[in-house]
C-alpha cells in the first residue's frame, strides 16, 4: 500500500525549480536583514537546486549569487563596525 504519489521526473523538477526562487527571495531580503542566517540558505538551496536540474537555472545563480553577496556585505560590515552584528 502506497500512501504517497510515486517520485516522478516532473515532481523533482518541480521542487529544484522552487528551490531555484526561494534561493533567489532569501539571497535578496539577506541582503537587509539576517544575512548571516539567509545567505548559508541562499547557496545551498540554490547549489540543491542547480543539482537537481531546474529549468529555472537563471534563478537558481543569482540566488547562489546573492547568497554569497549576503556573506560579503556581512564580513565587510564587521570589519568596519568590529562586531557581528550591524545597524544603519
Amino acid at each position: 500500500m502506497q500512501l504517497t504519489a510515486p517520485v516522478t521526473r516532473r515532481t523533482v523538477t518541480r521542487d529544484a525549480d522552487g528551490m531555484a526562487v526561494a534561493s533567489f527571495i532569501l539571497g535578496l531580503i539577506g541582503l537587509l536583514v539576517l544575512n548571516l542566517v539567509l545567505g548559508p540558505i541562499s547557496v545551498v538551496l540554490a547549489s540543491v537546486a542547480l543539482w537537481r536540474g531546474t529549468e529555472r537555472r537563471g534563478r537558481a545563480l543569482l540566488g547562489l549569487t546573492l547568497g554569497i553577496a549576503d556573506l560579503v556585505v556581512l564580513v565587510s560590515l564587521m570589519q568596519v563596525d568590529h562586531t557581528v552584528s550591524w545597524s544603519f
